[in-house]
């Protein structure tokens, strides 16, 4: 018999334990009750018959996605199949710096279609403080649950605006008051987006006065830092010392080296990471598995260009002299905001327009649709940009198989999908993250073992959140669990058909709730938002 669709006490039969300690998995049992694991155990005869028959499949704690980007799917899309079809029973969001929460109107108002390429359309969406958001996540519940953390670049648009200019005395109080309050709330730390505006106009000190107020409230710092090109590694430093000087734990977001100029240097970024280590830096990491990044088509723009909000930004655009300094930092120079790098347009790939007037747009790279216009591609993407209003997903295909693999397999590495949902050809990271590790860097390139790719996708991810009743299978923890065949596994999501399920994935459990059975969607919704240690008692 099946365990259904909703909680209550069942035997998981027969499979193979991957406990989460990277210990070798043993065949055994798993009990579950009331949404906790009871017991564990080489066999176990219950007094009841319902049985979920595991023989041939792997038992793994359910997998945390460092890095989503589905604040608003959560809420929009009850099903979430992006994420538990591939095993995801927690989605960490507010990433990047920018999210919905906590946030004015005014600030809405810039978010809105600054997050268009990222989240789609908001509508009315958005919330004061992070406590509305959390409460609006239990009250439509989810199919997995959602942690979250408090966005820097939004904290700024509240209280500094969109100008490119320090935080006066004042203004850096009003941050640190709305980051205390966030923490109280429950985030679980501060994310930060150091090549989108307004994040990009932070200084090393601002940020050092915000993590400090995260560290003592046990959070953790997740920045998506100011280069993965020409600057990285003095990027990687600067967070580093952000975090040294905060005495705040560190999640290195999307963590690698990018482009031509950092290809086969992942060895000096986990040297740097290694000896902050070893003097006292609490450090952690995430990495997707592909070589294709994922962002907006506006997000390559200088951080001049983008000061003062999309508004602006688009008045700059338009303006010939603007335009034309903007080309240049872009062809010539290389924009902060497209990691100091001059643009290969052959790397940029459009995965979604918001205008579907531009549909013919998606798929094709900047320079095929330059060529096909007659003219310069950077031309062609202003163009573009103006044309969506800024809303335009791209794709860029510019990593390094020899520095994700490094990233991989360092000892404090952790997944995250970075998935964008939006989109009519969005990556298929947001699909295929957690099988792909699985199938194709375990299974079928051994990069890591299975038992360490378990501690990679949940234990450490709950550790660093802190949440020591999840990520493991052990008497008292809470069931969330992944069911999966290791010898199927696998990521089926393509650059061509980015929205397909994974193989070899017939279960997944949040709190002891199926919400996929048999490789099918239960329609049970859960999932709860978690609040950190640090929330205060309501």
């Amino acid at each position: 018999m099946s365990a259904g669709a909703a909680a209550g006490a069942f035997l998981i039969r027969g499979g193979t334990v991957l406990d989460g300690s990277g210990r070798p998995g043993r065949v055994g049992d798993v009990l579950v009750d009331a949404g906790r694991i009871v017991a564990v155990d080489d066999r176990i005869t219950p007094s009841f018959a319902r049985v979920i028959d595991a023989d041939g499949l792997a038992i793994a704690p359910g997998f945390i996605d460092m890095h989503a980007h589905a604040d608003l799917a959560v809420l929009d899309d009850p099903q979430n199949l992006a994420a538990v079809t591939q095993g995801v029973t927690t989605q960490v969001v507010g990433q990047d710096g920018l999210s919905y929460a906590p946030a004015t109107e005014a600030t809405l108002e810039v978010l809105r279609d600054q997050l268009a390429g990222w989240n789609g359309p908001a509508g009315d969406a958005g919330w004061p403080d992070i406590a509305g958001y959390l409460a609006a996540v239990d009250r439509g519940g989810s199919a997995a649950n959602v942690a979250a953390l408090l966005p820097h670049g939004t904290i700024r648009l509240n209280v500094v605006g969109a100008e490119d200019r320090p935080a006066t005395t004042a203004e850096l109080a009003a941050m640190r008051a709305e980051v205390e309050r966030g923490m109280r709330d429950g985030a679980f730390g501060l994310s930060a987006g150091l090549t989108y505006a307004p994040g990009m106009f932070a200084d090393t000190a601002e940020l050092v006065a915000l993590c400090a107020i995260v560290g003592t409230h046990g959070g953790y710092f997740a920045p998506h830092q100011r280069s993965y090109g020409a600057g990285a590694l003095a990027g990687y430093a600067e967070m580093i010392e952000i975090a040294r000087h905060a005495s705040c734990p560190l999640q290195l977001t999307h963590a690698t080296m990018n482009f031509a100029v950092n290809r086969g240097r992942a060895a000096e970024l986990v040297a740097l990471i290694d000896d902050a280590l070893a003097d006292g830096v609490d450090i952690t990491l995430d990495t997707y598995p592909y070589l294709a990044g994922s962002t907006t088509l506006a997000a390559l723009l200088p951080g001049w260009a983008a000061a003062g909000g999309p508004e602006s930004a688009l008045a700059r655009l338009r303006d010939p002299t603007a335009r034309a300094r903007i080309i240049h930092e872009l062809d010539v120079v290389g924009s902060d905001g497209a990691h100091g790098v001059p643009v290969d347009w052959n790397t940029v790939q459009v995965s979604g327009v918001r205008d579907a007037a531009l549909g013919d747009r998606v798929g094709r790279t900047i320079a095929d649709l330059a060529a096909a216009a007659g003219g310069p591609p950077a031309e062609v993407a202003v163009d573009l940009l103006l044309a969506d209003r800024l809303g335009t997903g791209i794709l860029q295909h510019v990593g390094n198989e020899e520095n994700v693999r490094t990233m991989m397999r360092h000892p404090r590495h952790t997944g995250g999908s970075d998935g964008i949902l939006v989109g009519a050809k969005p990556h298929p990271r947001a699909w295929g993250t957690f099988p792909r590790y699985l199938g194709h860097y375990v299974r079928e390139e051994g990069v890591l073992t299975l038992e360490d790719a378990i501690v990679h996708l949940s234990r450490r991810p709950a550790d660093r959140l802190g949440l020591t009743d999840r990520g493991r299978i052990a008497p008292g923890a809470v069931a969330d669990l992944v069911l999966f065949d290791p010898q199927t596994v696998a990521d089926r999501a393509t650059f061509d058909e980015p929205r397909r399920q994974a193989a070899g994935i017939p279960w997944v459990l949040v709190a002891g709730t199926a919400v996929v059975e048999e490789g099918e969607r239960t329609g049970a919704v859960p999932g709860r938002a978690l609040r950190s240690a640090a929330c205060a008692p309501s």
